[in-house]
């Protein structure tokens, strides 16, 4: 039987959660006996169609059986998903929705499908957690990923669902790296507003924002760190050497355990391909919080 091959396509490679993405595609391609190559986009969508259509356009030995991408941009690129399917190479988005995925599933010509954490249900679970920190109300100071990316705006939608309207949000943006949060604090810091700011949480849709916004504060007066550093920061993510060993050292009060999805979706395709299955059109993982809901509340 042939050797699958796939291709990964992820955002970047200074994220906690693009690199365990990575790290989940190597397991899942020793355990499957697939071949499998990760690619990086540098946060750019050009770049990502680019690099995604030198693929599909490569002769017939050297194309991927599959793609599986996370879109960097606004779109989950149709006009490339089409390329990709119309050439008989199967297309999984990662946590993103995607309108042309029942229009291409019709073609029957490759496996189409998106897998995703379900990011409005991850806002919700940070609202809760913030109205858990802050039961009479206060200010929360948020670190939003990109403008145009859905995931980021679906997290802060449920989060504004499930906080309390005694908790006022001071939002700030982000790419999903630490470096792009530190800067986006470090300006809002330079700002008189910042100044008579009352933030009583810091919040980030990572893990690795909510270290970025630290090192911002870290950077401030002695007497200005002291500040800003004893009040509670929450992130994204919780991924076992990062976000949860974060939150277990006490330099994150709480995060979001969203598992990697890259490695699901290679079985589906692996599935759907060799052995035929049916797989539904959307999947969704399971995101939890930590510590527990109820244990934020018992403090």
């Amino acid at each position: 039987m042939k050797k699958l091959r796939f291709l990964v396509s992820l955002t970047n490679n200074d994220n906690d959660y693009q690199i365990e993405q990575a790290s989940a595609t190597e397991e899942a391609a020793r355990r499957l006996s697939v071949s499998a190559q990760v690619i990086y986009a540098g946060n750019d969508a050009i770049t990502q169609s680019t690099q995604l259509l030198q693929a599909i356009q490569a002769n017939a030995q050297e194309r991927p059986d599959a793609i599986l991408f996370e879109p960097v941009g606004s779109t989950a690129l149709p006009q490339v998903a089409r390329a990709a399917v119309t050439a008989g190479i199967g297309w999984a988005v990662l946590n993103r929705e995607a309108s042309y995925v029942s229009e291409l599933r019709l073609l029957k010509k490759a496996p189409v499908f998106t897998i995703s954490a379900d990011h409005v249900e991850i806002g919700r679970i940070q609202g809760r957690q913030f109205a858990a920190f802050l039961p009479k109300g206060g200010g929360l100071l948020y670190i939003q990923g990109p403008t145009e990316n859905s995931a980021a705006k679906e997290r802060t939608l449920g989060m504004q669902e499930t906080k309390p309207s005694n908790i006022h949000v001071t939002l700030l943006k982000g790419q999903w790296t630490e470096e792009s949060s530190q800067r986006s604090v470090r300006s809002w810091l330079k700002l008189t507003t910042s100044q008579k700011a009352a933030i009583d949480v810091v919040g980030a849709q990572d893990d690795s924002m909510a270290m970025g916004a630290r090192k911002a504060f870290q950077e401030l007066s002695e007497t200005e760190q002291e500040r800003w550093l004893k009040l509670p920061f929450t992130g994204c993510d919780g991924l076992p050497k990062t976000g949860q060993a974060w939150v277990r050292s006490g330099i994150l009060a709480a995060t979001i355990h969203v598992p990697p999805n890259t490695g699901q979706a290679i079985e589906m395709l692996v599935q759907a391909i060799q052995q035929k299955k049916p797989f539904p059109e959307r999947a969704l993982t399971t995101a939890v919080s930590i510590p527990s809901l109820q244990e934020l509340k018992s403090r």
